[in-house]
């Protein structure tokens, strides 16, 4: 698996709704902060941490939802490192969609395996 492939895949997981690819994308250890800063599920802002930890994620956040886009304009790789910018699209329902922009840094590991994930987003408001 190329590390710089790895976020491309995970983004594309969530689209597909494809939790246990999601998870496949992560390093047993990994570390998860979406957004960075802190968030109800993450209140110390320290991550959310190891493959347990993410897929309680999963459960709350992505899978409740309806569709789930990214529209990556951006991305910028540097060794096992690659950040992308996107634009984020959620469909809350059938007629309530929440839009945002960030920065989306994915640390690799030697395995290719996302060992560090951390999201720079303002929360939208829900």
């Amino acid at each position: 698996m190329s590390a710089l492939k790895t976020p491309g895949r995970a983004m594309n997981a969530v689209m597909n709704k494809d939790r246990a690819g999601w998870l496949a994308c992560f390093s047993d250890e990994a570390v998860l902060r979406d957004p960075v800063g802190g968030s109800p599920l993450d209140p110390n802002g320290q991550g959310l941490v190891g493959k347990e930890a993410l897929a309680r994620f999963w459960d709350a956040i992505v899978a409740p939802a309806g569709a789930v886009r990214f529209d990556v304009r951006e991305e910028h790789a540097s060794g096992a490192s690659v950040a992308r910018v996107a634009t984020v699209e959620i469909d809350l329902s059938a007629d309530r969609t929440i839009r945002y922009d960030g920065v989306f840094v994915y640390d690799m590991n030697d395995a290719g395996l996302i060992k560090h994930l951390h999201g720079y987003f303002q929360p939208p408001a829900l």
